[in-house]
C-alpha cells in the first residue's frame, strides 16, 4: 500500500514554481484514483497544505507526471496537473512551462534519456495540449548540472529565485500550444465584456488580456494589495466567466483557466508590464506560458496592449515586466489571410533538484 511504502517523489523547482515529480508507473492509471491519492500527497484540501507537499500557493502545488513517449518525435510525454490548495480540486486543463524546466532533467535523473556528455536535449510532448517542447540543458559527465558550471556557460538568474542556477532553454514548436485550439480562440484581436476592451489569446495558456487603467488600478500594484481589493476581484471574475464563454470553454467556475492578465506601459525598460492572476491569487511573476502568451497578444495590431507596449526591434527579446522583475521571452509572429500564426516561441528557465525520495500520502 502507498501508505506504508511511500512513493517515489522527486521534488523540483521549476522555473518559479515548484512540484512534485512523479513517473506515471508510479501513480494509479486511473485519473480519479491518481487525483485522490494527489490531494493527500500534496495535502489538499486545506489552506496551509500542512499536511503534504503543498506550499499554500498554487506556485507551489503543482504535479508532473511523466512517462516515455510513444510518439515517434518524443522523448518522453508530460502531464501537468495543477492541485488547487483550499478545494479539492486537481486540474489537467491547462500547461504550465515552469514546470517544464524540470521535465527533462527529471528524464535523465529517472533513466528515460540517455545523457551526453556536454549538453542533453529531450523532446517533450505536453499531454495537456498535444504540443511540443525541446529543452536543452547541461549534462557534463553524464549528469545533470543544476548549479551552471562551464559546460552549462555559467550560472544564470532570474527574477522570483533566490540566486543562481544552471540555464534550461526551452524551444517551442512556433506556437507554444494552444488548448482552445486558436491563438485567438475568439477569432478577433479584440472582444469586449461588460464594457471592458478583451484581448483573449492562447500561446499555451489560454489568456484574458486587459488594460490596468479600465480597472481602475496602475498595474504596478504589489500582488498583496491587489488580493485585498474585493471590488475588483468580483469585476474581474465576472469578466472571466464572459471571456471563456466567448473563448468557447464552457463553464470555468471551477477550473483554473483562462488566467487574466492586467497590462500597463512598461516601467522597467520592457516591453509591458503585467499583473497576472492565477486566476484569484496574483502571481509574484508570470509564468512561461502566459509570458509567451502575453507577447503574442501585445505583438497583434489592434489588441489591447499593443499601444500600451514599448515593442522590441527585431531580434531583441521581449522583455515582460512583473512584481519581482522580467522575463524575456522571444516571440514572432506573422500576419496570415485567418488572422496570426507563431513562428517562434523561446523562453529561458532554470530549475533544482530539491529532494529525491519517497512521499507517504495521509490516509
Amino acid at each position: 500500500m502507498p501508505g506504508t511504502e511511500g512513493i517515489p517523489c522527486l521534488l523540483m523547482r521549476g522555473g518559479t514554481s515548484k512540484g512534485a515529480l512523479f513517473l506515471a508507473s508510479d501513480l494509479p492509471a486511473d485519473p480519479a484514483e491518481r487525483d485522490d491519492l494527489l490531494l493527500r500527497i500534496m495535502g489538499s484540501p486545506d489552506p496551509r497544505q500542512v499536511d503534504g507537499l503543498g506550499g499554500a500557493h498554487p506556485l507551489t502545488s503543482k504535479v508532473a507526471v511523466i512517462s516515455p513517449s510513444p510518439d515517434a518525435g518524443a522523448d518522453v510525454d508530460y502531464l501537468f496537473l495543477q492541485v488547487a490548495v483550499d478545494t479539492a480540486l486537481v486540474s489537467s486543463r491547462q500547461n504550465c512551462g515552469n514546470i517544464l524546466a524540470a521535465v527533462g532533467p527529471f528524464a535523465v535523473e529517472r533513466g528515460l534519456v540517455q545523457p551526453a556528455d556536454g549538453q542533453t536535449e529531450v523532446r517533450i510532448r505536453m499531454l495537456n495540449t498535444g504540443s511540443m517542447a525541446t529543452a536543452r540543458f547541461a549534462t557534463p559527465g553524464g549528469v545533470v548540472d543544476y548549479d551552471g558550471g562551464p559546460a552549462a556557460g555559467g550560472a544564470v538568474a532570474i527574477d522570483g529565485v533566490p540566486g543562481t542556477a544552471a540555464a534550461i532553454r526551452l524551444n517551442f514548436e512556433g506556437t507554444a500550444g494552444s488548448s482552445t485550439g486558436a491563438l485567438f480562440p475568439t477569432g478577433h484581436v479584440m472582444d469586449r465584456a461588460d464594457g471592458v476592451d478583451l484581448t483573449c489569446v492562447d500561446n499555451g495558456m489560454p489568456t484574458v488580456l486587459m488594460r490596468a487603467a479600465d480597472l481602475g488600478v496602475a498595474g504596478d500594484e504589489a500582488p498583496a494589495d491587489l488580493e485585498a481589493n474585493a471590488g475588483l476581484a468580483q469585476r474581474l471574475a465576472g469578466l472571466r466567466l464572459a471571456a471563456a464563454d466567448l473563448m468557447g470553454m464552457g463553464d470555468v467556475s471551477a477550473a483554473t483557466v483562462p488566467k487574466l492578465v492586467l497590462l500597463a506601459p512598461p516601467r522597467e525598460g520592457g516591453a509591458i508590464a503585467t499583473r497576472s492572476f492565477l486566476p484569484v491569487r496574483v502571481h509574484t511573476s508570470i509564468g512561461v506560458l502566459g509570458a509567451l502568451t502575453v507577447a503574442a497578444g501585445v505583438l497583434a495590431e489592434g489588441s489591447v496592449g499593443h499601444d500600451l507596449g514599448v515593442l522590441p526591434s527585431p531580434g531583441e527579446p521581449f522583455r515582460v515586466e512583473h512584481p519581482s522583475g522580467h522575463f524575456d521571452v522571444e516571440v514572432s509572429i506573422e500576419a496570415t489571410p485567418d488572422g496570426y500564426t507563431v513562428t517562434r516561441s523561446t523562453a529561458l528557465r532554470t530549475a533544482r533538484k530539491i529532494f529525491d525520495g519517497r512521499v507517504f500520502p495521509r490516509p
